[in-house]
């Protein structure tokens, strides 16, 4: 399953026609210890680059933006009763949501784990 990272520290998994998207381990830390994710609804329409969920902290609210275009499938009701698992498993079972992929070629604008790691290296 490839992932793919965008440069708002969001990851998103593909499998087929179906996408989950989370935020990175770098964007936890930065936000330090989350107190509360507000999910998107089941059949909501997310555009590339468009406000998709909101994750809060003991320093700041942050947007958690759509890495590509589709309809929310699935939200992850896990961070409701626990938003810390996005620290301590942002890239596993701390998942925001998952969703359909509108257009598989949004994908081609996004980084791969390498990319990723390199941008976040010159930051």
């Amino acid at each position: 399953m490839p992932r793919y990272f965008t440069d708002e520290h969001e990851w998103i998994d593909v499998d087929g026609v179906t996408a989950t998207v989370g935020i990175t381990d770098y964007a936890q830390g930065q936000l330090g210890d989350i107190v509360f994710v507000e999910l998107p609804a089941i059949g909501t329409n997310l555009d590339k680059g468009g406000d998709a969920a909101v994750v809060e902290s003991v320093k700041a609210a942050s947007d958690v933006y759509a890495p590509i275009s589709g309809k929310v499938t699935e939200a992850n009701s896990d961070l409701e009763e626990d938003p810390a698992l996005v620290n301590t498993d942002p890239e596993e079972g701390g998942w925001f949501f998952k969703m359909t992929v509108g257009d598989a070629s949004e994908l081609e604008g996004l980084m791969d784990e390498a990319g990723y790691k390199a941008f976040v290296d010159g930051l």
